[in-house]
């Protein structure tokens, strides 16, 4: 496989997934909300949704033609299966919005170690992707950006969760 083919195998994987992962979570929110849940923080949604959508993009524009970095893809895998622990673990809680269910929370898999495994393996992948096409500029705007927003988002969720009390 040329370093273009892999690049662009790299893209659209990254792609793929995204959009599996925006269908199954659309899914898991229409149930939840079905079961009673409730949604919280919905005004800063949008917000998430333009930064990995402008996140995504950069890559496609900027690194479609550049090599992959062998270490950085070998990270990169690892998060992957740290994700599907945590998708694995929520089942079909798993959504990418904040809803709140009255059940127990779940503690299995990543959750008896980490509050928020989740948002630990999207703040590596934020970083990890761009740099598997050498792109550190994109890396380093989208992790500022992200962690903005996950600042609004944790304390969000953290109160949503007191309602549970």
């Amino acid at each position: 496989m040329t370093e273009h083919a892999l690049s662009v195998s790299f893209i659209a994987f990254l792609l793929l997934q995204r959009g599996g992962e925006l269908l199954l979570a659309r899914r898991n929110t229409r149930r939840l909300l079905a079961r009673g849940a409730v949604e919280h923080g919905a005004g800063h949604y949008p917000l998430i949704v333009t930064m990995h959508a402008a996140w995504l993009l950069a890559i496609c524009v900027w690194g479609w033609s550049n090599p992959v970095s062998p270490g950085w893809l070998a990270l990169f895998v690892v998060l992957q299966i740290l994700r599907i622990w945590v998708l694995a673990s929520l089942g079909s809680r798993w959504t990418t919005r904040i809803i709140v269910l009255n059940e127990p929370l779940v503690v299995r898999g990543p959750y008896r170690f980490l509050t928020h495994p989740n948002y630990a393996v999207v703040i590596a992948e934020i970083i990890v992707a761009p740099m598997v096409l050498g792109l550190w500029p994109v890396a380093i705007v989208f992790t500022l950006l992200n962690a903005v927003l996950l600042t609004i988002r944790i304390r969000s969720e953290t109160g949503a969760l007191l309602t549970l009390r």
